[in-house]
């Protein structure tokens, strides 16, 4: 089918002003933060429908996949925003300078949400997704202004590899043998040895150390996916490529997962492979129906949430003290409505999601204020 123009929709609002901008980015990275919003903040932790929580250990639901699409969603962007400049010739000491102050204030808002509600600085925690977002960018950004798109490719697969050898063929010292267990692992081990401060889970953290490095392979994935929108292919072509790679690439990750399996909490070579997989064939699929068919409608939400998205992330913590933890006759608001909505006859996980939805939507009402004035927040 021949596409009806040769330029992308352009929505009246600067941040899709530019002509080569993906309108079909802007809109998952918002659609995603609005996913992450709904999975952080069920209306009760104990009634929560099975895709809509982190799996315990291995395994993959929907809830395990949204985090590696928001790294994949910003390595494409690392692409769009450098590739030109490095093509222009801007000096490299400003980007790096850049790029260093952005990631510090990424991972300080993550300490600071870390913090919420008590402050309590004797039982800190170090890690948490914004410190891993601020991480992943600040490698994948370094890596792309030094590497072309074929070493980055082989350093990706390169720190897979190493990253499975290490967990599977190194003993855990104490145990005597490689384990891949909760708690018992080489990637636990190390974060016990030398991550400071609380862990997640008392003995392991799901944002360790070692698991880093996978997670910014997640980053690589998407800034290769990156290129290819970049390239001179015609816009079919590379929608024809991006699924292609994407169907690969999953399908890799899978047969992987038979003797390594899929594991967020290790961001595993095979849960990194199948989850870029499914990154570039959403991404494929959207930028299909968006930027080549031109259909917008629907978009605007995840292009609203997606023009602050991490300020959105930070406010939905911010406010979730409001509606989560202040008690009001008693009882918390997400509790009071909970309780309303299953005495309507509501079973309690879609009473649960229904709350969640309903925050989802308080968290809409800033971001479009925000989006309306032309207000748009880099940190």
């Amino acid at each position: 089918m021949t596409p009806p123009t040769n330029q992308l929709p352009q929505p009246a609002h600067t941040l899709e002003s530019s002509p080569n901008r993906l309108i079909s980015l802007d809109a998952l990275r918002g659609f995603t933060i609005a996913a992450m919003i709904l999975v952080n903040f069920p209306g009760d932790g104990d009634q929560v429908y099975f895709q809509l929580q982190h799996t315990r250990w291995n395994g993959l639901s929907f809830t395990d996949l949204i985090a590696p699409v928001f790294l994949f969603i910003i390595g494409v962007s690392i692409t769009l925003a450098y590739a030109k400049r490095l093509e222009r010739g801007d000096p490299k000491g400003e980007m790096y300078q850049k790029i260093v102050v952005r990631s510090l204030k990424i991972f300080a808002v993550g300490m600071f949400l870390n913090l919420l509600p008590t402050f309590d600085f004797s039982d800190i925690r170090w890690t948490g997704t914004l410190q891993r977002i601020a991480l992943v960018f600040l490698l994948c950004a370094l890596l792309f202004l030094n590497t072309n798109w074929k070493q980055q490719a082989w350093i990706g697969a390169i720190m897979l590899l190493l990253y499975w050898l290490a967990l599977t063929q190194i003993p855990t010292p104490g145990v005597g043998k490689a384990m891949l267990e909760p708690g018992v692992n080489l990637v636990a081990w190390f974060d016990n040895q030398f991550l400071p401060g609380r862990m997640w889970q008392s003995t392991w953290d799901p944002e360790s150390i070692l698991s880093t490095f996978p997670s910014a392979v997640s980053g690589i994935t998407g800034m290769l996916a990156g290129r290819l929108m970049i390239s001179s292919l015609t816009r079919n072509e590379k929608v024809n490529y991006l699924m292609t790679a994407g169907l690969f690439t999953a399908a890799v990750g899978f047969l992987w997962n038979l003797t390594f399996p899929s594991n967020e909490n290790l961001w595993t070579s095979s849960f990194v492979l199948i989850t870029s997989g499914f990154a570039a064939l959403l991404l494929g699929a959207v930028y299909f129906l968006v930027d080549i068919l031109g259909n917008i409608k629907g978009t605007k939400p995840g292009i609203i949430f997606g023009a602050n998205a991490i300020t959105v992330f930070v406010l939905a913590d911010v406010l979730s003290i409001l509606f989560y933890y202040l008690k009001f006759d008693g009882r918390s608001l997400n509790e009071h409505g909970v309780t309303a909505l299953t005495g309507l006859g509501f079973d309690p996980r879609l009473a649960s999601m229904l709350y969640a939805l309903f925050f989802v939507c308080v968290n809409f009402i800033p971001a479009y204020l925000l989006y309306r004035k032309k207000i748009f927040i880099k940190l």
